[in-house]
């Protein structure tokens, strides 16, 4: 297409779109697509973006199981889900596309670039595969545009595969009529630190992406960017979390490697050692506890990351965290499960685990971050928490806050937000170390090396005065006091509010990262008319009061979440997804749940399936 063609070129003008970037493993599709969302964010547009991770390090090429790459949905409004079905796909090789065609990820109409070297492979079994999927997707309502990508990417560099991840940035750049010298600003912040040869190198494969769509492309949409109010930030979940330990003033993180929660390290790995504090890296997931509630206990709050796997080798030392009254805040980044399970992708199944998760009567404060601004605004309240309560603070995160992007409101750090000062003066003579208030069960906290403050450390039972003791009243004493931490803490819980009408047909009630997509499905039935309510909890553990009375004013009551729930057809008998069993063990009342394990977001479109059905059904199932 001639220039002069070009600029006949229609733009069309649409409030959001969803693009997929989709290769082999290595390919560099997650990069591109990063650096796109970071682009149409920092021109003023809501950005979200979920990482295609396939569960082994290295798949085998051409295959479905290994695809990988990035899925972004980017609008006019603030983004707070990945949406239903992809507008247009950059694919590498065919054969990719089906791992996702399998989660459902396009729809009719959906348009796809796709790399047509493999119609001309040597390899007649690639060529033939090539062609069986092209009849495929066109049967399947796909609009496929076959291109020479790296054909085209040759003319610019010997290494196409290492290449035509920013060759796609720029086509990306014209398609969506974006701003060029902001996406070659976005290369030299990604590639700087290899050195200026590296940053020129993409920046001119960029340059040429665009300028190849220009020439061939006959289509481009245009998505207004609206002026934002306050200065933004755009990061990751793990990032934000990261930046929330800083924040929080907690000078040490403790931590062992494990998808998807190592980035967090990464990123502090950099940073922390600039406001002073000190990232171990520790030789397994129960020396980073251990080494996190020692730093504790000499007076320095800890935090120590980890998965879920990693949460269940460190149930021992969390029992330790609670039955000591040593602060502690653990961030517990969810993948699905159980075992290795499906290391790169999401699920909500840890919240029981959280809760119940160490011998005996270990009562944990549990609160889950629903967006990415609450996985940095929820680690300085954690810490908060965790030295008034003297104790262990659970934070559930999950893969799809970790790896997914977003813009939010430039944090204002606050005082506040730091540690809470501790009283150095002479510790008061025959004031035991577990001097428990009877009504509260909240006692002072003395620090080594404070005169006077000095105590033996003990896991057993034991007195106020941290003498080992098996008498039953110790034990009862000991016990009752760890719980009425618990019910002063809950006082001061603030009953969430409901999204949409205050009574109704149905409530929905969610947790973690499927607020974005309930609350949108929510409201597109609520815009039809459906008397539909959604209701978001983030403390989990303790449950904050006013629930039953909320539930009551509604017909039916559901959770919807992403963990396990048995199939219809077993009944009574079936088992029930964790926050609706949580919920129905605490308010009596008869909740009931709509929940998959899919290994991937829940989309709005399929909450807003559930709705209807729900609703025309009339009763719960």
């Amino acid at each position: 297409m001639s220039n002069q063609a070009t600029a006949s070129v229609k733009v069309t003008h649409v409030e959001e779109q969803i693009v997929e970037i989709v290769s082999d493993s290595g390919e560099g599709a997650q990069k591109a697509g990063t650096a796109f969302a970071a682009l149409n964010a920092k021109m003023g547009n809501g950005v979200w973006t979920v990482e295609i991770i396939p569960a082994e390090v290295k798949p085998p090429a051409r295959s479905t199981a290994g695809a990988s790459g990035i899925r972004v949905r980017f609008g006019q409004e603030h983004m707070t889900n990945m949406g239903d079905q992809a507008d247009l796909v950059m694919a590498f090789n065919e054969q990719v596309l089906y791992g996702r065609i399998n989660q459902e990820a396009y729809r009719p109409g959906t348009v796809i670039l796709l790399e047509n070297k493999w119609k001309d492979s040597n390899n007649d079994k690639i060529k033939a595969q090539y062609a069986k999927a092209l009849v495929d997707f066109a049967d399947r309502g796909f609009v496929v545009k076959e291109m020479p990508l790296e054909e085209a990417c040759l003319a610019h560099t010997k290494n196409p595969k290492l290449g035509k991840n920013m060759f796609i940035l720029g086509m990306l750049v014209w398609i969506y009529d974006r701003k060029l010298e902001t996406a070659l600003e976005e290369i030299d912040h990604l590639f700087g630190r290899k050195g200026e040869t590296v940053v020129e190198s993409n920046q001119k494969l960029c340059r040429a992406g665009y300028a190849y769509a220009m020439e061939t492309l006959d289509f481009r949409f245009s998505i207004e960017a609206k002026a934002r109010a306050k200065e933004l930030v755009v990061m990751n979940g793990n990032e934000a979390v990261g930046l929330g330990i800083m924040a929080s003033g907690m000078d040490l993180l403790s931590m062992y490697p494990i998808t998807p929660a190592t980035s967090v390290s990464h990123y502090l790995g950099d940073a922390l050692g600039k406001v002073g504090g000190f990232l171990h890296q520790a030789e397994d997931e129960i020396a980073a506890v251990g080494f996190a509630i020692g730093s504790s206990y000499a007076g320095r709050t800890a935090c120590t990351v980890t998965s879920g796997p990693g949460m269940a080798l460190k149930t021992e030392f969390m029992g330790l965290a609670v039955m000591s009254e040593v602060p502690l805040v653990m961030v517990v980044v969810q993948r699905g499960g159980p075992s290795t399970g499906l290391p790169t992708k999401v699920e909500q199944g840890d919240l029981l685990a959280a809760i119940f998760g160490a011998p005996g009567d270990a009562p944990k404060l549990v609160i889950a971050p629903a967006t990415i601004e609450e996985c940095f605004t929820f680690i300085p309240r954690a810490r908060q928490m965790a030295e008034e309560f003297r104790g262990l603070v659970v934070v559930l995160t999950d893969a799809n806050l970790a790896t997914g992007v977003q813009p939010f409101p430039r944090p204002e750090v606050k005082p506040e937000q730091f540690n809470i000062p501790f009283e150095q003066g002479e510790w008061e003579a025959g004031k035991p170390p577990y001097d428990w208030d009877e009504k509260t069960g909240m006692s002072p906290r003395p620090i080594p090396g404070q005169v006077g403050g000095e105590y033996v450390l003990t896991g057993l039972a034991h007195t106020n005065f941290s003498k080992v003791a098996y008498d039953p009243s110790t034990n009862q004493t000991s016990s009752e006091m760890r719980s009425r931490k618990f019910a002063a803490f809950r006082d001061n819980l603030p009953t969430p509010k409901v999204h949409g009408a205050e009574d109704g047909d149905l409530l929905i009630v969610g947790w973690g990262s499927t607020l974005g997509s309930i609350v949108e499905a929510v409201d597109r039935a609520r815009s039809e008319g459906k008397k539909v309510s959604t209701l978001h909890l983030r403390d989990l553990n303790p449950l904050p009061r006013g629930l039953e009375d909320i539930f009551k004013r509604f017909k039916q009551v559901m959770t919807v979440e992403i963990n396990y729930s048995d199939p219809v057809e077993l009944g009574e008998d079936r088992r029930y997804a964790q926050l609706a069993w949580w919920l129905r063990a605490n308010t009596l009342v008869d909740i009931d749940c709509w929940s998959n394990v899919f290994g991937q977001p829940i989309r709005p479109g399929l909450i807003y399936d559930e709705i209807v059905r729900r609703l025309s059904e009339g009763g719960l199932r």
